[in-house]
């Protein structure tokens, strides 16, 4: 006999919770542009619907939705998860090609698209897609589903027809959710190969929104929120859209590349009251705005007197604060390893900060603390309903793959049971992730299982922390260690601006990187000094979630 849904458990029932609270309320805006109202947000949900009726998507049919942050993304996203439809969030970042691979492997029905992204893909098959609705005013472009465009041109007449009162908060009744049925497809970046298909069941999203509520209990329905992270990506899905709209509170999408210019002018105007970022934006800032400022002699000379030390790091605190609006519980950094020195300068003016650890996988959270209680170049402690160990000898002095179990963990991966039985083992999750853990269950990532390097002498070299120290080096803007012919190298893409400035040829900024090497040399035992440093001409290829694609770059024996 098939367990019955419980609404105390579904989350699904708390947007329809959230929206019938909230019905008076904003809920999605595009920033500087139009806002919807819950009432708005559920009446456009409530008209997919009837248009998903038409088509005869069922209960577990696949819904595909591609483009960048906006309002349509969020009402597409949300029409099909409260209809009982298993959503596939796409990145908007990858090839026409990719997508088309990505939207028929998924076996999506219906397809919502935005406008840009559809002008590269129209003369492209999408196999097994009925329906293609371009996301700007919601029209159906391509169909082989004979009642699919007229059904949509339709739903305002059927919306009278349904609901001849007019439509009311009332009227909404969702699709109820067991916690181990399928709620979405993500497609993972992955920087070692092609993307997987992570089947997220509703517990690992329920519990997830759970945590948001525990770890961010000042957030009501009267918060706002700046959505600057890709929303098909699962850190900015949960904690900058969906936790929000069981809330009620309200989302402002940012619909331009999210610079550190757009990003800082959006937070002084709406001033959010908690901040997701990821470590390049907030390391951006850190290199173009303050590390200018604290560099001067006058300012370092002030930071190492005791009572003017103190004055500085409080100025330039609250000037950090106001910067990102003012009104901030904290910012919650995640998605990549954090450039330590800018870790341990924002610790050391005390700025409200703290490092999680996460992965599509769990949906994503692994591991948090409050800012208040984190520890130096931590990532945290499991978060709840989580558990983790190091499969190591000695998990608090030697790195071993992290593992993790609980409610967050995925069912698996799409059609590809092999990987899915890799990626278990004794029935815990095998992040691929190495680190240690201290007495206090604090967690600390020293690289990626693939990414790591055996030292001649058996030894691990974890390449990003290599490249955390290189990173601080004068006219470096990014840089990658890899391992030729058993010595390592320094991959280093500069800033050719700078040294135009500076005067600089090719040669000369070749010996001023060299001269940076040998200072990050002196910071590094002997076996993982780098012997030489090279420089690339165009920044390193990265996913959408701007991790580099290490395995491009790989030489000889490593090379894949």
């Amino acid at each position: 006999m098939a367990k019955k849904p419980s609404r105390k458990k579904s989350l699904n029932v708390l947007f329809e919770q959230s929206f019938k609270n909230n019905w008076d309320r904003p809920a999605l805006t595009n920033y500087n542009q139009e806002t919807l109202y819950y009432k708005d947000l559920a009446r456009k949900i409530a008209e997919l619907h009837l248009f998903f009726e038409a088509c005869g998507l069922k209960s577990g049919d696949r819904v595909a939705v591609c483009s960048k942050n906006q309002v349509n993304w969020g009402v597409a996203y949300l029409a099909a998860m409260t209809y009982g439809a298993v959503v596939v969030p796409i990145l908007h970042e990858f090839q026409p090609a990719n997508l088309r691979h990505l939207v028929s492997h998924s076996e999506a029905r219906i397809f919502f698209v935005g406008d840009n992204i559809w002008a590269n893909m129209t003369e492209l098959d999408l196999p097994g897609v009925e329906v293609v609705v371009t996301l700007s005013e919601f029209k159906v472009v391509r169909s082989i589903n004979p009642v699919a465009a007229s059904a949509m041109e339709e739903t305002e007449p059927r919306m009278r027809q349904r609901y001849p009162d007019g439509f009311k908060k009332e009227h909404l009744h969702y699709h109820v959710d067991l916690p181990d049925e399928l709620a979405l497809i993500s497609y993972t970046s992955g920087t070692s190969g092609f993307s997987k298909g992570v089947m997220i069941p509703y517990r690992a999203l329920l519990s997830n929104v759970q945590f948001a509520h525990e770890a961010e209990p000042q957030m009501d329905c009267n918060s706002r929120m700046v959505s600057m992270l890709p929303t098909a990506h699962m850190y900015g899905m949960i904690f900058e859209f969906l936790f929000e709209m069981t809330l009620g509170a309200q989302v402002f999408f940012l619909t331009r590349l999210p610079s550190p210019k757009v990003i800082l002018e959006a937070m002084g105007s709406v001033k959010p009251d908690t901040i997701i970022a990821v470590p390049l934006v907030i390391e951006k800032i850190y290199k173009n705005m303050l590390l200018p400022f604290i560099s001067k002699k006058r300012i370092k000379m002030m930071l190492n007197l005791p009572v003017l030390d103190k004055m500085v790091k409080n100025k330039i605190r609250e000037n950090l604060v106001q910067a990102f609006g003012g009104k901030f519980g904290e910012v919650i950094i995640g998605g990549a390893p954090f450039n330590r020195e800018a870790e341990a300068f924002f610790k050391r003016i005390n700025f409200p900060f703290t490092i999680g650890y996460g992965m599509t996988e769990c949906a994503p959270i692994i591991t948090y603390v409050h800012w208040d209680k984190t520890k130096l170049y931590s990532c945290g402690k499991a978060a709840p309903r989580m558990k983790i160990k190091i499969d190591s000898d000695d998990p608090k002095k030697i790195p071993g793959e992290v593992l993790v179990k609980g409610e967050n963990v995925f069912l698996g991966y799409y059609k590809n049971e092999m990987a899915t039985k890799e990626a278990f083992v004794d029935g815990w999750f095998r992040t691929g992730d190495m680190g240690v853990i201290d007495g206090d269950g604090y967690l600390y990532l020293k690289g990626r299982c693939k990414s790591m390097i055996l030292g001649p002498s058996g030894q691990n070299i974890y390449p990003e922390e290599i490249e955390s120290i290189l990173n601080n080096m004068p006219y470096v803007v990014e840089s990658l260690v890899i391992e030729d012919d058993f010595k390592l190298i320094g991959l280093v893409y500069p800033d050719f601006e700078q040294a135009q400035e500076d005067g600089l040829d090719r040669g000369q900024l070749l010996e001023k990187l060299t001269e940076g090497m040998q200072l990050a040399n002196l910071e590094l035992d002997q076996y993982c000094k780098l012997s030489r440093v090279e420089i690339v001409d165009q920044e390193f290829e990265k996913t959408p979630k701007r991790s580099i694609k290490r395995y491009l770059y790989q030489r000889g024996a490593n090379a894949q």
